[in-house]
């Protein structure tokens, strides 16, 4: 690319920058532009699609990372960082602009949260998603259809509006654009990750977690028609990872592999592919269309679909990009990933694939430690 199209493309991403690096700047004006509603959820099983067609805006609520005043009151200082952060903020009210929150049921951690927020937060809307564990039967099925059925009438009654299924078909149009988009920018990774770096990617998706939906089609669309969509291929790139695990927010992480020389050239976490895998069917009954999207897709280690199913998503990854290792970032004290890395480790190791396994916290607490594991690991995959 030239000049002009390099300074283009920036301008393009600047606004995905700014709107990750400000979330609850952004959340504040677009409340007081429109009028509207937001909604507060964790984790990428929550069914957003319901959400944004009861008008109103769903935001993935990030920790701060900001110094922890009041959350150690009522957690255990071995509760993870985005389940302590989070309920800091909340506490400290840097979530004014929400009506309330989503919990789906996922960790342990989570479903203790969700009893803790509700106690002692005063927002309006507080909901709980009893999602089922394992995934891969006919009765998980039934019982997913039972609880979106019942949490679109929920949240219907508490935001005092209807979600008719005109609503919801215009939801899922929406999140089907936004995923297909959102996979384009992927394969533009696949093919030339040095034009859209990993750093650069991750910022798009956590803005996307937070923006207006409807906004956010329009500016993936402009960013996916500026790409060059030909270019190198992934083995050029130098020294190639795929990134695994759950919920991360530490654009830090790319930073620190880019500096040593190394591209993230895909992801299997929450808030990466598996936010925007898979599509909705239009046909038929909406409501079991999007339990089967969330049914189907790559679980992650606090839902169930056989010990080896991850593993079996990840070494094709690995194949497909050509990548030279995986790298396992896990937040600490994050048991459902903790027990799910074993199986992983061992299928990696039995097809030759190397990784290594580096527990943070969000922020990351010693940037100088996860640099020289980062270093070590890298310099142990030899050359490209």
């Amino acid at each position: 690319m030239g000049t002009t199209r390099d300074n283009s493309l920036a301008d393009r991403l600047r606004l995905f920058y700014e709107i990750a690096a400000h979330p609850g700047d952004y959340a504040r004006q677009w409340k007081a532009k429109h009028r509207k509603k937001i909604v507060g959820y964790f984790c990428s099983y929550t069914p957003e699609e319901i959400i944004l067609a009861a008008d109103a805006l769903p935001f993935r609520i990030f920790n701060s990372g900001e110094k922890i005043t009041n959350a150690d009151a009522h957690l255990q200082s071995y509760c993870c960082s985005l389940v302590r952060g989070a309920l800091d903020d909340a506490l400290c009210g840097k979530f004014d602009f929400l009506s309330g929150a989503v919990f789906p049921h996922t960790c342990d951690a989570m479903q203790r949260l969700s009893d803790i927020w509700r106690l002692n937060t005063r927002f309006d809307v507080h909901l709980d998603v009893g999602l089922p564990a394992v995934l891969n039967t006919e009765q998980a099925r039934t019982y997913m259809i039972a609880v979106l059925k019942k949490f679109r009438q929920d949240l219907g009654h508490a935001l005092e509006i209807e979600i008719s299924m005109d609503r919801l078909l215009q939801s899922v149009r929406t999140y089907n654009q936004i995923r297909s988009l959102l996979q384009k920018l992927q394969d533009v990774r696949k093919t030339n990750p040095k034009q859209l770096t990993a750093e650069n990617f991750h910022r798009i998706l956590t803005a996307a977690m937070i923006m207006d939906r409807f906004e956010l089609a329009q500016a993936l669309q402009d960013l996916v028609s500026h790409l060059d969509t030909k270019g190198i291929d992934a083995h050029r790139a130098g020294k190639t990872v795929v990134l695994a695990g759950g919920f991360y927010n530490m654009p830090a992480i790319h930073q620190t592999l880019e500096r040593l020389g190394a591209t993230v050239i895909a992801e299997d976490v929450c808030t990466g592919s598996r936010y925007f895998q898979g599509t909705i069917s239009l046909k038929g009954d909406v409501v079991k269309a999007i339990a089967a999207r969330y049914l189907e897709r790559i679980n992650c280690p606090a839902k169930h679909a056989g010990l080896e199913n991850r593993g079996r998503t990840i070494i094709p990854k690995v194949k497909e990009y050509q990548a030279h290792g995986v790298i396992f970032v896990y937040l600490k004290f994050c048991d459902p990933h903790a027990f799910d890395y074993p199986y992983i480790k061992k299928m990696l190791d039995d097809e030759g694939i190397p990784s290594v396994l580096i527990e943070t916290e969000d922020p990351i607490s010693s940037e100088g430690q996860f640099s020289t594991r980062c270093e070590a690991f890298i310099e142990m995959l030899g050359d490209n």
